[in-house]
This record gives structure tokens, C-alpha cells and sequence, in this order.
């Protein structure tokens, strides 16, 4: 089965990356921008959708139907939630809805462009995410995700898109192919390996997502508390710890993989409960393919909510959420082991001062 679920998903991806180097090539015909695609075309089952993604949702849509005359499998996305597919016993060659899981096919979520707000602009990648799970009887949990793509929708000067690609216990690989907007998308070259460093120096990019302008003083209150005790504890230089803003949750553990980011936290979940905030949060089809990468890379990624704060000794917790489009996930991921144990004290102190938990950690420092 994990051989299968991976030719899915790499077609899938395929699909949806020439339909959205289609549709910035038309809008840049039609209006010289690409900022049409950020027109708004109302609320979808999980998020606000945008012209591309509506574009990208309809190819999800037909590639959906097209593989469904051969054999039967359910699709989640971001706009229409589960739906589910099959041949079509009446008529040879095609392809009907179906009333359930209950049809011994595979189980994908996908978010065709998780960062639209980033690329409708031009302003930098954007990502597609399969999270694959074999049969099931019904919605799949974090937990049955046994692999995870995340595919690289590039800005339009772009030349090149990446592909992370990663099954569990399997590691994690990543692959490229020339992207040129207006000419034809080139084949894979031959994957690379994607492992983590072991380095745990304290600098670099450390962000903390702060995307709801609700939750941004809590935010910036608990990051800088961390950031000071990273200084007073760990002799980090103020001048060389960054802060980066991307969008996208897939976006940010592809980073954190590669080491870019050397630690991320995404704690809107923990501070909307804290602060009585409708926040706007990670879903879980942003993350669940992605998660299975960071980890299989190496990271340590665990989560974060209202009842759970992350290890203090830098381990991680599983992640339990059903894949639907309405469960709020919230996340601290660190770059390799090493990283986790050092920084994961800190964090934990930051966060017993700005949220409430349920039980101490008896490690505090």
C-alpha cells in the first residue's frame, strides 16, 4: 500500500501544479498581476477560498474522478471536506460519488494550496499536502497517516519546484524539476536524502507564528520571554536570533526539515483559549503529510494546545487529531534532538507563565 499511496500522491501533486502554473500564466496574460487569483470566492468547509484556490480545488476534483473509474478512494479538501469516489458499475470507464468509506480504498487529505495568501501575491511559495492513509471504515485520524507529500508551488520568476516526499519508518527524500512558467514541467531528477543536522547552537530562525492580529501581543509576550531566556541561560546573542512569518504551516516544517528554521512554534490554539479568542488556527490537512516529514527527517515536532503543553525534556507526544476540516491544531516542532532538549525547558517555563495547563511539570528549571 505505501508504494501505491506514493504514485497517488505524486500524480496528484502533478495535477495541481499545472494547474496553478496554468493560472498564473493566464492572469499575468489577462492583467500582467497575478494578484486576481486572490480574489475571494467565499468560505469553503475549512478556510476563506481564493480564486486559486478554486482553480487547484477543481483539478483536485477531476483528478479524483479520473482515478476513481479504476478503483475507489475518498478525498478530503480543504473547500468541499470528505467526498468519496468509485467506478461506475453502469457505465464502463466511469466514475460516481459514493455514500461512504466504506469501500476498501485509500483515504487522502489534501490542501491543494496551503499558502494562498502568500503566493496569490507573488510573494513566495506556496504548497500542495497529501496526507495518505490506507482503508478505513471511517474519517482517519493523525495517527493512520502513513504518508505525507508536500509539493512546491513556486512564485512565477521561479525555474524550479521542490518536492518533499516521506513515508513512515521509510525517512524522508526530496526531489526538483524544472518549472519554467509557460513551457512544459520537466521530469524529476533523482531524489536526495533529507536528514537533519545535529547542530544545537542558539541562533538563527525561531519564530513564532503570530498570524491572528488578535493573539499577536500574547504571541510576541511568550516569544519574548523565550528568546530572553535562550540569552540569560543558553548565551544566545540577541543579534542573531530571526524571526520569519511564512503563512503556511506545511511551509514552515519543510524549513524546519531543512534547517532554515532551527525551531517553530505555532501556539494560536493554546493563546485563543487563554485570551477567549476565535482564532484562526492550523487545520488538520495542513499538517498531517507535513508532520510525517519533519519527523522522518529527524525533527521533533509535538503538540501544542489549551491541555497539553509540549516535554520539558524535549520529546514529543503524538498527535491524535481526526483529518477533517475543522479540529484546530496547534504545534512546536525543533530541528533535530539535540535542538528539543535544550531549547524545550525554556519554552516550557514561557509557557506556564502565558497559558493555562492542566498539571505542572515537576522539571521546570
Amino acid at each position: 500500500m505505501t508504494d501505491a499511496l506514493r504514485t497517488l500522491a505524486a500524480d496528484l501533486c502533478d495535477r495541481v501544479l499545472d494547474a496553478h502554473r496554468s493560472a498564473q500564466a493566464e492572469a499575468l496574460e489577462r492583467t500582467g498581476s497575478v494578484r486576481v487569483l486572490f480574489e475571494s470566492r467565499g468560505q469553503g468547509a475549512g478556510d476563506e477560498t481564493f480564486a486559486l484556490d478554486e482553480r487547484c480545488e477543481a483539478a483536485v476534483d477531476a483528478w479524483a474522478r479520473d482515478h476513481a473509474r479504476a478503483g475507489p478512494l475518498s478525498v478530503l479538501t480543504e473547500d468541499r471536506g470528505w467526498r468519496h469516489f468509485g467506478p461506475d458499475p453502469g457505465r464502463d470507464g466511469a466514475s460516481i460519488e459514493l455514500a461512504s468509506f466504506d469501500h476498501g480504498g485509500p483515504r487522502l487529505a489534501v490542501d491543494p494550496v496551503d499558502g494562498t495568501r502568500n503566493i496569490a501575491c507573488d510573494l513566495r511559495s506556496a504548497w500542495t499536502v497529501v496526507s495518505a492513509c490506507g482503508p478505513g471504515p471511517g474519517t482517519p485520524r493523525a495517527r493512520d497517516v502513513t504518508h505525507g507529500t508536500v509539493s512546491e508551488l513556486p512564485v512565477t520568476a521561479a525555474a524550479s519546484a521542490r518536492r518533499f516526499v516521506a513515508d513512515e519508518g521509510r525517512g524522508a527524500a526530496v526531489e526538483s524539476r524544472a518549472c519554467v512558467l509557460g513551457e512544459p514541467i520537466g521530469a524529476p531528477c533523482a531524489p536526495s536524502v533529507l536528514r537533519v543536522d545535529t547542530s544545537d547552537e542558539p541562533r538563527g530562525y525561531l519564530p513564532f507564528f503570530r498570524y491572528d492580529p488578535h493573539l499577536r501581543p500574547a504571541a510576541v509576550a511568550l516569544e519574548s520571554d523565550f528568546l530572553e531566556r535562550l540569552i540569560e541561560h543558553e548565551g544566545a546573542s540577541a543579534r542573531h536570533l530571526y524571526d520569519d512569518q511564512y503563512i503556511s504551516s506545511a511551509g514552515q516544517l519543510v524549513l524546519l526539515a531543512l534547517g532554515t528554521y532551527r525551531f517553530v512554534c505555532d501556539p494560536r490554539p493554546l493563546l485563543g483559549a487563554r485570551t477567549s479568542t476565535a482564532a484562526t488556527t492550523s487545520k488538520p490537512y495542513d499538517l498531517a503529510g507535513a508532520l510525517v516529514l519533519a519527523r522522518e527527517a529527524g525533527c521533533v515536532v509535538t503538540p501544542l494546545d489549551a491541555h497539553q503543553l509540549p516535554p520539558a525534556d524535549g520529546s514529543a507526544l503524538p498527535f491524535d487529531f481526526p483529518l477533517d476540516t475543522s479540529a484546530q491544531v496547534g504545534f512546536v516542532g525543533y530541528h533535530n534532538p539535540a535542538t528539543a532538549r535544550r531549547f524545550a525547558p525554556h519554552l516550557v517555563h514561557a509557557l506556564e507563565r502565558a497559558a493555562p495547563h492542566r498539571q505542572p511539570h515537576a522539571d521546570r528549571p
